[in-house]
């Protein structure tokens, strides 16, 4: 028994450790791309294409210094995002309860944004690049890897599933997120396969959309069932 607040002090302390490694990595991949960016600033042109199409033709163009505040700018917000949402959390849907889940997806965005934001720099600089196909693969793995995580998110109004259904009853939570896992894994590695062999465009737009709609019905449907069955 006398052990007792050690133990909890030791865990408090490898908490803490643990949440300023993740933002120490968070941020050294913004500053990453700050530097990247700065060091090429001077020889890309006054005005950079920064938006494309579904067929990989570019429909969007902003000037140069834009390239700041969509990589490591939104990347820097996101994290300040993240860092202040355990704080707002209301009670009984603290982030808290998976904390180092919740850290994991933080660092997966902030990582994704990092490889955009190089993919665009990498275009931008003069080098041929199939942008459309670069980024829709980026998000199909980012699916993949939010999904290895995804059965691990407790209730909250930030992260995960938010349907009225899920947050209604911790038991729907649990297997929604389940399910969602699976769904967020094999959608993002198929369309990451088909990336990479080559298919871009509608097809693997709209099997990324499975990823989080399949689980949105699945929540209503299970609620339901359980409503009907008097178990709610």
């Amino acid at each position: 028994m006398g052990h007792g607040p050690d133990r909890v002090w030791s865990r408090k302390a490898g908490e803490k450790e643990m949440t300023r490694t993740y933002y120490w990595i968070a941020v050294l991949l913004a500053v990453a791309s700050f530097i990247a960016t700065w060091i090429l600033y001077p020889q890309l042109p006054a005005v950079v294409p920064t938006h494309w199409d579904i067929h990989n033709q570019v429909n969007g163009y902003s000037p140069k210094w834009s390239l700041f505040v969509f990589g490591p700018g939104l990347m820097l917000a996101i994290i300040v995002v993240f860092y202040f949402l355990p704080w707002l959390s209301p009670k009984t849907f603290e982030v808290d309860s998976f904390r180092a889940t919740y850290l994991h997806i933080m660092l997966i965005i902030v990582a994704m944004l990092a490889y955009f934001h190089g993919v665009i720099l990498w275009m931008v600089s003069g080098h041929a690049t199939n942008v459309g196909r670069a980024i829709i693969g980026g998000v199909c793995l980012l699916f993949a890897l939010l999904g290895n995580v995804m059965g691990k998110v407790r209730r909250n109004f930030y992260i995960g599933i938010r349907t009225p259904w899920a947050l209604a009853n911790e038991r729907v939570w649990n297997a929604t997120h389940r399910f969602a896992a699976k769904t967020f894994v094999i959608v993002g590695l198929t369309g990451l396969l088909l990336s990479i062999i080559g298919f871009t465009g509608w097809p693997v737009l709209i099997l990324v959309m499975v990823g989080p709609l399949a689980p949105v019905a699945y929540s209503l449907v299970f609620y339901k069932q359980l409503e009907k069955r008097g178990e709610l």
